[in-house]
């Protein structure tokens, strides 16, 4: 088989299918023969995330941070790891100020504003000469995982082993203290705990905004969120344990996060999805907490606490309440929302809004467990929603789909870039700097019949850089890559079975595999060279 068109075009058999001077062109990026629509989305993606950027200038540093919280600095790394130079600064500003309890402070903001004086005094620290403060909201349970997260992106995109290996025992002080401080930690259930707040924001129920501290009375709860975070944070510090040899420490980081995943289930899982708190000092706000479904059940997903068969289970409750809840998309913050959460009533803000980092978290479960349409449809709508409004915002009205405000875009459209790469186009950096990658395609869901499609880290210069065609006798990948080694997990089209597979022209061996409904040919490439090209052709039989 072999390519009909070269890409990137502006013209294919008369159709517009690419922009002049190629705006639509960075990491990553969708070169068509179709149309130039979801290449255009992913570039208006990428400028959400790209106009979230900031400078801090504090203590003689200059620090690259999108937005000034560690947290929204992390979430959005799903997508600047990309195309970002700097990295570090923040991340390295935030680790060099580790409290010396295990804890790290989230966020930076001038002193005049408020935030500081939501908390005590050991949860923040000024720094007079430059007007700012750097802060840590008592209440929050997430920062810790959140630092091991960024940390492990960072290493993936540049590779530098001699920072990691710096960095590790500050990643892992802050897990144990997640897993061992009063404040944190129910060590009765075995799981980590917080405030009662909406999943995992910054406020506390009955509490003024202004108190963001956990002190005597305070309402405490155990959110599934929390916990998912802290077992993923497990898994990665088992991952670069045992990259370096630690063979001991890896073991014992791996079964911390297998105590972990089993205290989730044993307390939190409701037979379909992870319900939202479970209350410990106090009975909540109503009766409904074991049916309200939450955003981070999109993230348990992809964090890797679920298996197949909990994922899908949690899709499809997603499914369920698309269908019956009658609201214009089913991403919800919470559903269903709290009559009233400190004044904020139902289907404001974070208490019933859509939110698009569910909708990015949903799309990329839904691509990788069986769900293969559905995280194609979640991303037709999103379309639809760029084209209505000119962009993408983060908080929706579920009832007038009226835009939101409350935080930062980029969040949400870094969670659905990640979808694309790691769930559409299927490439995941299973090592670091691409030297071994998943390749898992579900390109056969879109009308697209021939792409091209480009990612990777600006930062080190690697990419990789896959082209697609689909035809009746079956379908080509042309993948050029540093991979050493390649694991191929294809998406064959429905009403279609493999014939053969070839590799670079010779015969390949392959087993067939079934998730759902969805058929893949699944095989492994074993490549030598510093720049590898591999050209996998999938016949198909009656």
């Amino acid at each position: 088989m072999e390519f009909k068109h070269k890409l990137p075009a502006m013209k294919v058999e008369g159709r517009d299918c690419g922009n002049y001077n190629n705006p639509e062109i960075g990491y990553p990026c969708l070169l068509t023969t179709l149309d130039h629509e979801l290449g255009d989305f992913i570039a208006s993606l990428r400028k959400i995330v790209r106009d979230e950027r900031r400078l801090i200038f504090i203590d003689n540093k200059v620090l690259v941070a999108y937005l000034n919280w560690i947290r929204d600095h992390v979430h959005m790394m799903k997508a600047f790891c990309h195309f970002e130079y700097d990295l570090k600064s923040f991340m390295d500003f935030t680790l060099d100020n580790q409290h010396e309890s295990g804890y790290f402070f989230e966020l930076v903001k001038q002193i005049d504003d408020r935030h500081w004086q939501f908390v005590n005094t050991e949860c923040y620290k000024i720094y007079e000469k430059d007007n700012l403060a750097s802060v840590r909201l008592e209440i929050e349970a997430d920062i810790e995982f959140l630092m091991v997260e960024g940390a492990v992106k960072v290493y993936k995109a540049v590779g530098d082993d001699e920072w990691i290996l710096k960095t590790l025992p500050k990643l892992e002080k802050g897990i144990e203290y997640m897993m061992s401080d009063q404040k944190r930690w129910d060590k009765d259930r075995g799981l980590v705990k917080r405030a009662f707040t909406i999943d995992t924001w910054d406020f506390t129920y009955g509490k003024s905004n202004d108190n963001r501290r956990i002190e005597e009375g305070t309402p405490m709860s155990i959110m599934h969120g929390d916990n998912s975070g802290i077992y993923s944070a497990c898994m990665s510090l088992s991952w670069l344990n045992k990259r370096f040899g630690f063979n001991e420490k890896a073991s014992y980081w791996a079964k911390k996060a297998g105590m972990l995943m089993e205290a989730m289930y044993r307390y939190l899982w409701n037979g379909r999805f992870f319900i939202h708190q479970l209350h410990l000092n106090h009975p909540g706000a109503d009766s409904l907490e074991n049916e309200r479904l939450s955003l981070s059940n999109t993230y348990d997903i992809n964090r890797g606490v679920t298996d197949l068969h909990k994922s899908r289970s949690i899709i499809a409750e997603y499914i369920k309440r698309r269908d019956n809840n009658g609201h214009f998309a089913e991403w919800y913050s919470i559903d269903p929302p709290y009559e009233n959460f400190n004044g904020i009533g139902a289907d404001s803000y974070v208490n019933g809004c859509i939110c698009l980092f569910t909708a990015g978290e949903l799309a990329k479960a839904a691509f990788n467990n069986g769900y293969e349409e559905y995280g194609w449809d979640i991303l037709c709508r999103l379309m639809k929603l760029v084209k209505k409004d000119g962009t993408l915002y983060f908080l929706y009205s579920s009832s007038t789909q009226k835009p939101q405000g409350g935080g930062p875009s980029g969040w949400g459209a870094a969670a659905i870039q990640s979808a694309i790469d790691e769930g559409l186009a299927g490439i995941t950096d299973m090592d670091i700097l691409y030297n071994k990658i998943q390749f898992a395609p579900k390109w056969v869901v879109t009308p697209y019949e021939e792409l091209r499609y480009v990612t990777g880290y600006e930062v080190s210069k690697r990419h990789v850089d896959v082209k697609y065609m689909l035809a009746d006798a079956g379908m080509l990948y042309e993948i050029i890559s540093p991979a050493k080694t390649i694991d191929c997990h294809i998406l064959i089209p429905k009403d279609v079975s493999v014939k053969e597979v070839y590799v670079n022209g010779i015969m390949t061996e392959y087993h067939i595999s079934i998730i759902g409904s969805s058929v893949y040919a699944d095989f492994t490439i074993v490549n030598s060279g510093d720049i590898n090209t591999n050209k996998i052709e999938c016949f198909f039989g009656l």
